[in-house]
This record gives C-alpha cells, sequence and structure tokens, in this order.
C-alpha cells in the first residue's frame, strides 16, 4: 500500500500527459499548472488504481466523490484514452471466462430481473432525460446524413434515423409494425404518423409507458397505435406481424438469451416481412463488455446486466433461428456524435440536472447520478470513436420457402435486394 508520504512521489505516479495535472492527497501538484484537465485525489488508493490503469475503479471514486475531477468532458476524455494501459476490448477468452459468462448471463436476465434492470436505467427521472435528449427523447443512436456537416442538428439526425429504420423496413398503410423495446415512443409515433402502420410498442420502463399512452393520446392515435408495459418473451404469436424493429434493446437481452430472443422474433414475424434489429456491437470477438474496469463501471451505475456481442455472434443467432440477413449498416461513428451531443447538451445544463434528480432522490443522490452519467456519455462517445465499440442497423427476412411470386423471384420475402428504395424520401402524413 503506498503510504501518505513518500520520499519520492513520481516514482508512484504514472507518466503523466502534458495536457492532465494532479493534486495529490496532501496538496501537492504534478503536472502543468495551466492543464486542461485536472484531477484532485483524496486517498492514494485512487492513485494506486490510475497507476494501475484501473478507469473503472476511478470512475467509481468520482461519482463517489473522493476524485474530483476539472476541465471539459471532451478533454477528459483525450486524457483518458493515454492513461490506458492497452486495448479494452481485449479479455481472458478461455473455455472456463467463457462457461462462466454464460451461467452469469441465464442468472442475470430472467424476466423479473429484466424488468428491474431496465426499470433502474430508464427511469431515472424523465425530466432528466428530457434535458439532453432531442424533443422525441430518442435514445439510441441518431443518422447524420453528412458526419462531416457540423450544422446538422441532433433532432435532424434523430428524424432521419427514424425514417431510415422506416424506409429500411418498407413500411406500408395498414401493415402490422411491432417496435420491440420502443423507449419513449420515437419510432413508434413516427411509423403510425408518416407511413400509416398499425403500430404496437413493448417496454418495461413503467415511465417510458405512460410518457408513450399520453402522446397516443394527445394525437388521436388510439385506434392503431397501442404501447404496453410487456417483456418481448410474452408477446402472443397467434397473429403475426408484417414487420418488427428492435432499436437499442437487444444490448439488454444477454448473450444466453440471443437464440431465444431471435427464435421469439422468427415466430412474431409474418413470412416474407422484414424486421430490423439495431442495436450496440462489442469491439472484440470476445469480450461482453470494456475492459481497465470500465465495462463494471457500467454495469454497477448505468446498465446492470447489459451485454455485448461482436456482430458476427449477433449474426450467427439470428440465422440460426431461421431469419436470413439481407441488410448489415455499420453506424459507428455516428453514434460517437450521438453521444458527444448529448454529453454536450448535459454538460450545458448541469444546474438543471442537478435539481431535477434531486427532486427525485436528494441532493446526495443526484450528484452520484448526474456524475456518473457525465463519465457515461462521455466515456460512450469515446468508446465508439476509438472503436471499442460499435453499432449495428441488421435487416433480417423469415423466408417463405416459396422462389415464385408475389416476391421477385427467388427472393421470397418482400425485401427486393436492391438498396436503392432505402434512400427515397417518403414524404406522406396519416392522421
Amino acid at each position: 500500500m503506498i503510504q501518505p508520504l513518500v520520499p519520492d512521489l513520481q516514482a508512484h505516479i504514472p507518466r503523466l500527459p502534458a495536457d492532465v495535472a494532479l493534486q495529490l492527497p496532501q496538496g501537492q501538484q504534478l503536472g502543468a499548472p495551466n492543464a486542461p484537465v485536472k484531477l484532485s485525489f483524496s486517498s492514494w488508493s485512487s492513485i494506486a488504481r490510475l497507476k494501475a490503469g484501473q478507469i473503472g475503479a476511478l470512475a467509481e471514486d468520482y461519482v463517489e466523490g473522493k476524485l474530483q475531477l476539472e476541465g471539459a468532458m471532451r478533454d477528459v476524455m483525450r486524457a483518458v484514452t493515454r492513461l490506458l494501459p492497452g486495448n479494452p476490448v481485449q479479455s481472458d477468452t478461455g473455455w472456463w471466462s467463457g462457461l462462466l459468462r454464460r451461467a452469469r448471463s441465464l442468472a442475470a436476465h430472467t424476466p423479473a430481473k429484466d424488468a428491474a434492470q431496465v426499470q433502474f436505467h430508464y427511469d431515472v427521472s424523465d425530466a432528466f432525460y428530457a434535458l439532453w435528449l432531442d424533443p422525441r427523447r430518442v435514445y439510441s443512436c441518431a443518422y447524420y446524413r453528412n458526419l462531416s456537416d457540423d450544422a446538422t442538428t441532433l433532432q435532424e439526425a434523430q428524424e432521419a434515423k427514424l425514417d431510415h429504420l422506416c424506409r429500411k423496413l418498407m413500411l406500408q398503410p395498414g401493415e402490422r409494425f411491432l417496435d420491440i423495446g420502443a423507449g419513449w415512443g420515437g419510432l413508434l409515433l413516427w411509423a403510425a404518423e408518416h407511413y400509416g402502420v398499425d403500430a404496437t410498442g413493448i417496454t418495461l420502463s413503467k415511465n417510458q409507458h405512460a410518457h408513450v399512452q399520453q402522446l397516443i393520446a394527445q394525437k388521436g392515435l388510439g385506434r392503431r397505435v397501442r404501447m404496453e408495459l410487456r417483456d418481448y418473451r410474452d408477446m402472443p404469436e397467434d397473429r403475426p406481424f408484417d414487420k418488427i424493429s428492435s432499436v437499442g434493446m437487444f444490448e439488454h437481452v444477454g448473450q444466453a438469451n440471443m437464440g431465444a430472443y431471435f427464435g421469439k422474433i422468427m415466430r412474431l414475424l409474418a413470412p416474407g416481412g422484414l424486421v430490423m434489429n439495431h442495436g450496440i456491437t462489442a469491439g472484440g470477438l470476445e469480450n461482453r463488455q470494456l475492459g481497465a474496469g470500465m465495462g463494471d463501471f457500467i454495469e454497477k451505475y448505468i446498465f446492470p446486466g447489459g451485454e455485448l456481442l461482436h456482430v458476427s455472434a449477433v449474426l450467427e443467432h439470428l440465422t440460426r433461428s431461421g431469419l436470413e440477413m439481407v441488410d448489415t449498416e455499420n453506424l459507428r461513428p455516428h453514434y460517437a456524435r450521438t453521444l458527444w451531443d448529448w454529453s454536450d447538451a448535459l454538460e450545458a445544463r448541469l444546474e438543471e440536472a442537478r435539481q431535477v434528480l434531486a427532486a427525485d432522490g436528494g441532493p446526495e443522490q443526484a450528484e452520484k447520478t448526474l456524475r456518473a452519467y457525465r463519465l457515461y456519455l462521455a466515456g460512450s462517445a469515446m468508446s465508439f470513436e476509438q472503436g471499442w465499440l460499435s453499432l449495428h442497423q441488421l435487416l433480417a427476412t423469415k423466408p417463405t420457402g416459396d422462389a415464385r411470386q408475389p416476391y421477385a423471384k427467388g427472393a421470397q420475402s418482400v425485401y427486393p435486394f436492391s438498396r436503392d428504395y432505402m434512400y427515397t424520401p417518403v414524404r406522406a402524413h396519416f392522421v
């Protein structure tokens, strides 16, 4: 253990980037006095974690008030990338570790635990999320038609994403459409209002369910739009859906349940129909979370029960269920920009966020939650920029088994095996 007084401080401190300064527990300062990022430690144990490259443990110390951070979150994250000891997607890939991960995944993803884990994250406070999400509260990767265009707003990019999804699914008026993990209803209502579908959304979040129910009533869409507080595993299979989407949800399913998840979608989908699975994927082939303790931090403070798979593993589960992948799109840098937009919006309204969170859980818990989300948003943006995390849209069909009409010869689904239709804007509006 490092003692409070040591003769050679530099021997116990890792090499610092030029833009990082440290304040040690007894007041000594290291690094440039005008460095844009400053870490102030109250205990030597935190410095030991810094030296060991345990970024996740340092993040926990920050949330718990043992470490103070000064500087813009973008600068903080640039410094973090240089403090990491190695590539955080590397992990123990032995057979025993894989078996242990599967056992933990099975235990962590019962219906009751999934409901509790979803509510832990999404029911923090609707007013808190409203401070930094777009007006529709779309809580998933946006779609910037030109990533180099800094003028595109978050709202524009989220609406572009909603329409991108609807066009990929070839939604038509009157079709039965299911949105698994419908969130605050952004895609559900966009599909109903702009494409005329008969739409059903499901969620495990009580706050989201109540919010969308209110929106449906306000918009007068009650005859053909519904939001249900329901687990996807409990969806009845007597009336198949023409089109299905799952956006930002399957990260909560768990590796052990991935086969059952895609199997359920297969049974819910009408022959010849389309399903869109949009979700976060791992940057490495074997890791289920990020290393250097970052995954453990997310598990504790943000997304309990979250598990990530490499896109190749997702496609294997999808294919084993009987679905056919027809189009895959990687939106990794889009999610980095989305997260920075969220992070910047939260940083601009920190005091409002404290007040909103304190109204629900008191000032002490509010400060912990706010610190956790500041790190989570900026750290996730960094992870997508670095390629440690990714985001894929997987479009798949349920083949009919009949190569004849009514579809294109051999297609066995509505999908035309051409991407041209995806980029043809639809301007209709249905009330």
